[in-house]
């Protein structure tokens, strides 16, 4: 029997989803995790309660979190990921030819092998060019010695239980210690409309360890507040810059990126640009 499934924010604001089956339900040491086919979106990953990933839409938020740094870096050979482990990311850095290894640091090992059996398609687990390490990416950026990378991506959940410090002035100055000189950085920066305060805590953060930063935007549809944000970090990289083979090789296969996207998403909306021109 069908039934809704409700995610509260604060108790606030809530969004719902008919739901026909749970189709797995298990706990880690570190949270919920839920795998639920929803009438709408197709099967859905829940972490304690809250909507993370799905089927039929996840391409707005892994597309925007990846194709703008991947477009736009120098060089993409060696990239790190922190977080994702539905494989979203990693599939959509894995499309371009020219990267040969991404490194892939997620905490839960209970998410990616309930991800890999219940949503096999979300990730390139395949790929020999990925390679999945069970662990603290907070750990691991400030401890490892196997940077320089040329892009990094930071993929986690919400700023709390074990990924508040991804949020972190100490993170962040970490990330930019093992990215290479020329590197780019994309992070996920939370709900401008939900979490405003937090979005511009964040960018204050993140320009205290990078000379640019510049935050995106687009929609995301499983979540409560629909649009989302994301933020470039580099020492020197032109966010606008567009590399032309790139585009060839993965325009045609995305559902929302594409150059005019990536020209309009960093464009800031008047009530953001006053918090951040203010120091937020």
């Amino acid at each position: 029997m069908s039934f809704w499934y409700y995610e509260t924010f604060e108790g606030e604001t809530r969004y719902g989803c008919l739901v026909s089956e749970v189709v797995f339900s298990g706990a880690s040491d570190y949270q919920k995790v839920e795998l639920l086919d929803t009438v709408h979106y197709g099967r859905a990953l829940v972490l304690d309660g809250v909507f993370q990933t799905s089927e039929r839409e996840e391409h707005f938020y892994h597309e925007m979190l990846v194709q703008p740094a991947m477009v736009c870096a120098p060089r993409i050979e060696r990239v790190l990921v922190i977080g994702g482990g539905d494989g979203g990311a990693a599939r959509e850095i894995l499309r371009h030819p020219q990267v040969e290894e991404v490194l892939m640091v997620e905490i839960d090992a209970v998410v990616v092998e309930a991800c890999k059996e219940h949503l096999p398609g979300m990730g390139a687990w395949d790929d020999p060019r990925l390679e999945l390490i069970i662990g603290d990416g907070i750990g691991f950026v400030r401890e490892t010695d196997r940077g320089p990378f040329d892009a990094i991506f930071v993929d986690g959940c919400d700023p709390v239980g074990p990924a508040v410090d991804l949020f972190g002035s100490e993170f962040y100055d970490d990330c930019a210690r093992i990215l290479a000189n020329d590197g780019v950085c994309a992070f996920q920066t939370e709900s401008p409309i939900l979490q405003r305060d937090v979005f511009t805590g964040i960018y204050r953060r993140l320009s205290g360890a990078f000379p640019r930063v510049h935050p995106y935007f687009g929609p995301a549809p499983l979540y409560a507040s629909d649009l989302w944000s994301w933020t470039l970090a580099s020492r020197n990289v032109d966010h606008l810059s567009m590399r032309e083979d790139r585009l060839a090789t993965v325009e045609p296969g995305c559902k929302y990126y594409n150059r005019d996207i990536h020209r309009a998403a960093f464009a800031v909306p008047s009530y953001l640009k006053a918090d951040l021109d203010a120091g937020g």
